[in-house]
């Protein structure tokens, strides 16, 4: 149901996230070589640097790590697709740090 979506709900609810694994892994959402660095793996991050065993230990970092990796996944796709309907989507201040250095190294892959 494209464009039905309560992108504001979403975006309040990726921040949150963002915020949560951000404290977790210890982000200064507010230093821009870090996230910029963070937002770099979650682009280029191979699946055998995220593989989560069954046969071992519970790695709490790596598995947060992998989150948020897949909320940068998120998020770009909400921005995408509001774009579409002719609005901006957009969070908090983890939010807003992340993604412009997602755009940035998305537009070096470019």
């Amino acid at each position: 149901m494209a464009g039905f979506e309560d992108y504001s709900k979403g975006t309040h609810e990726i921040e949150a996230e963002l915020v949560r694994k951000g404290i977790a892994l210890g982000i200064d959402w507010a230093n821009d070589q870090e996230v910029r660095a963070l937002a770099h793996a979650a682009l280029n991050h191979l699946a055998e640097d995220i593989k989560i065993s069954a046969s071992t230990p519970v790695d709490h970092q790596k598995m947060a790590r992998v989150d948020l990796y897949g909320l940068a996944g998120l998020m770009l796709k909400t921005m995408e697709e509001s774009a579409d309907y002719g609005f901006e989507s957009h969070g908090g201040p983890a939010w807003k740090a992340f993604a412009r250095a997602l755009w940035a190294e998305a537009r070096l892959k470019e």
